[in-house]
């Protein structure tokens, strides 16, 4: 058993038993190839909660300075993160991010960037776009059900990949593409949030 098969595990069932996640939609989920994984913020906890509800092994960026830290810089690789320069366009993170698309692995993205004060969806940076133009690969949204409250629900909803290639073929916009994107988290959110 890998580290990355261990963690993942071990958090599953430290915080299981914390909120009872209700895991909806993962035989939507890409079996093989590239996915980009697009999720709405709701919690610090977002990021692990994607990687241990995905039934793959998910990549994600992490700020930086993380891997400045001592005790995170030889593990977060092993958990599957890579640094990315907030604030600025960090091309070696971009080109990481695409190529790990194109050769068929998964990636979690929170297109909003920021957790939501609100708890509402709020706009997607167009960077979601980009990379799912750019990556070859499907986008499969997510939605976050929450919040977050020490023995009650939260919903993790899988919801039908969106496929790309109509959106490449006529040279749609990052912008055009990342609205589409969360209007499909949206719409998860909407239905099952009454459930």
């Amino acid at each position: 058993m890998n580290l990355y098969t261990f963690a993942k595990s071990l958090v599953w069932n430290v915080l299981n038993p914390l909120y009872r996640f209700e895991v909806k939609g993962l035989e939507h989920f890409p079996k093989t190839g590239g996915v980009l994984i697009c999720a709405n913020h709701i919690d610090a906890l977002d990021p692990p909660v994607v990687g241990i509800t995905a039934p793959r092994d998910v990549n994600f960026m992490a700020k930086e300075e993380l891997f400045n830290m001592p005790v995170f810089k030889g593990l977060l690789p092993k958990l599957r993160a890579f640094p990315v320069k907030r604030g600025m366009s960090d091309r070696e993170a971009l080109r990481k991010a695409i190529s790990l698309l194109k050769n068929g692995e998964v990636m979690g993205l929170f297109p909003e960037g920021t957790r939501s004060k609100t708890g509402e969806l709020g706009k997607g940076f167009s960077g979601a776009g980009f990379f799912a133009l750019k990556g070859e690969a499907v986008v499969v949204p997510c939605a976050i059900i929450g919040p977050y409250k020490l023995f009650k629900r939260v919903q993790v909803v899988y919801g039908t990949p969106i496929d790309m290639e109509p959106f490449r073929e006529r040279r749609a916009s990052a912008e055009e593409v990342t609205g589409v994107i969360m209007q499909h988290i949206q719409n998860l959110i909407d239905e099952n949030k009454s459930k």
